[in-house]
C-alpha cells in the first residue's frame, strides 16, 4: 500500500494545457477515483502517476519518494486499461505468470500468487484457456488477476470497464469494490460515468479543463459541491441551478426571486448575485395553491420514481416524485423546497458561499 501524493502537477502539450498547476493527497489504502468529462485531465494525471508521461513541471511522490521521472518498472504500481492489454497469443495462466517471471520469482511463489488470485476473483475455470475466446468480462477479470498477483503499491485502472455492457459494469463495480475491501490497496480509478465513481469511491477527485474542483467523500461531492460546475455534473437529474434576482446579504435567511421568496440556511458571506442550488428530490409537489407556485411541463417515468420539468418563478427546474404520486402535464402544482439542504454560489466566483450547512460538513479529504 502506499500515500501518493502531487504537488503542483503542470502538463502541457504544445500549445495545449492537459493538467494545470494541480496539488493532491491520494491516502493510503483509499478507493480514490478521478472523474470529470472527456479532455479534462484525468488520463493524463493517471499516466503522469504511473510514469507513461512526465509532467512539465510539479512533483510526484509515492510513500514519500519522489518518483516524478522514475520509469514506470521503477515505481512499483500496475495498471489496468480500458483495453485489457492483455497477450492474445498466451493463455490465462502465461498472462497472470508473465510478469511474475519477470520478477525472477521462483516457481513456488508463481503457483502460490495465481492460486490465491485466481481464487479471489473466481477465474480457476479459466486458466487453461485461451484469452481469444474469452467473453469481454471474463478478460477484465484476468486484466485485473495480472495486476493484482504482483501485489504492487498501488493499482491505476484507466476506464477499466468502459468497453463492458451496463449490466455487467454494474456487477464488476460490485466485485471491484469487494476486491479492494479485501486487498486495501491504495486505488486511483479513472472514469467520466458518475454512477460508477459514486458506487466504488471512498473519494471522488472531479476535474474539469485540466484543474482539480473538488475532492471529497461521495456526500459532500453530491450535496456540497464546490462550484456550479460540480453542481451541475453530479446527480441525474443534476442540480437545479437558479439565479436570484436580489442576491443575499450577511445573515439573511431568504432568497429573492421576482415573485417568491425561498428561506434559506443562513449564510456566512455576502454576494451581490447568488445561484440558488437544490436537488430535484429535496423538492416536494404540493396541491396548487401551497408553496410557491408551479406548472409542470412534462414527466418522465423511471420506475421507481417520477421527474417533473416545472415553471415556477424560481425558474424553469425539475423534482422528483414517488412512483404512486404521477405528476400531470400542465397540472398547476405548489413547491417546497428543504431549506436545510439548499446551498448557495457567488454567480461571479461560481464557487460555493459558507452556511450553516456546509459549515458543519467535514470532507474526507481536500486538494491543495
Amino acid at each position: 500500500m502506499a500515500e501518493i501524493r502531487i504537488k503542483n502537477l503542470h502538463k502541457r502539450f504544445a500549445d495545449f494545457t492537459a493538467v494545470r498547476d494541480s496539488s493532491l493527497l491520494l491516502e493510503d489504502g483509499k478507493f480514490i477515483v478521478l472523474l470529470g468529462p472527456s479532455g479534462c485531465g484525468k488520463t493524463t494525471t493517471l499516466r503522469m502517476i504511473a510514469g507513461l508521461e512526465y509532467p512539465t513541471s510539479g512533483q510526484i511522490l509515492l510513500d514519500g519518494e519522489d518518483v516524478t521521472f522514475l520509469r514506470p518498472r521503477q515505481r512499483d504500481i500496475a495498471m489496468v486499461f480500458q483495453l485489457f492489454a492483455l497477450y492474445p497469443h498466451m493463455g490465462v495462466r502465461a498472462n497472470l505468470e508473465f510478469p511474475l517471471r519477470n520478477e525472477g520469482l521462483s516457481r513456488t511463489e508463481i503457483d502460490r500468487r495465481i492460486r490465491d488470485v485466481a481464487g479471489i476473483l473466481r477465474i480457476e475455470h479459466l486458466l487453461g484457456q485461451r484469452i481469444g475466446g474469452l467473453a469481454g468480462g471474463d478478460r477484465q477479470r484476468v486484466a485485473l488477476g495480472r495486476a493484482i498477483v504482483r501485489q504492487p503499491k498501488a493499482f491505476l485502472m484507466d476506464e477499466p470497464l468502459g468497453t463492458l455492457d451496463a449490466e455487467f459494469r454494474e456487477v464488476m463495480c460490485v466485485e471491484l469494490r469487494k476486491l479492494h475491501d479485501r486487498l486495501k490497496t491504495t486505488t486511483v480509478f479513472v472514469t467520466h460515468d458518475q454512477n460508477e465513481a459514486m458506487s466504488l469511491a471512498d473519494t471522488i477527485v472531479v476535474m474539469n479543463k485540466g484543474e482539480i474542483l473538488q475532492a471529497d467523500d461521495t456526500d459532500g461531492i453530491y450535496n456540497f459541491p464546490s462550484c456550479l460546475f460540480v453542481a451541475g455534473f453530479i446527480g441525474r437529474p443534476a442540480m437545479n441551478l437558479l439565479p436570484l434576482a436580489f442576491g443575499v446579504t450577511d445573515g439573511d435567511g431568504t432568497a429573492r426571486f421576482q415573485d417568491a421568496e425561498v428561506a434559506i440556511p443562513t449564510m456566512r458571506a455576502s454576494a451581490s448575485h447568488a445561484v440558488l442550488g437544490v436537488r430535484p428530490e429535496h423538492i416536494d409537489l404540493l396541491p396548487a395553491g401551497q408553496g410557491v407556485p408551479a406548472r409542470i411541463n412534462y414527466c418522465e417515468y423511471f420506475g421507481s420514481h417520477w421527474v417533473a420539468d416545472l415553471e415556477s418563478p424560481l425558474g424553469t427546474l425539475k423534482a422528483v416524485a414517488p412512483k404512486d404520486q404521477r405528476p400531470v402535464q400542465g397540472e398547476a402544482v405548489g413547491l417546497r423546497l428543504h431549506t436545510e439542504r439548499l446551498v448557495l454560489f457567488d454567480r461571479k466566483t461560481e464557487l460555493l458561499m459558507a452556511s450553516d450547512s456546509t459549515l458543519q460538513h467535514q470532507p474526507g479529504m481536500r486538494h491543495g
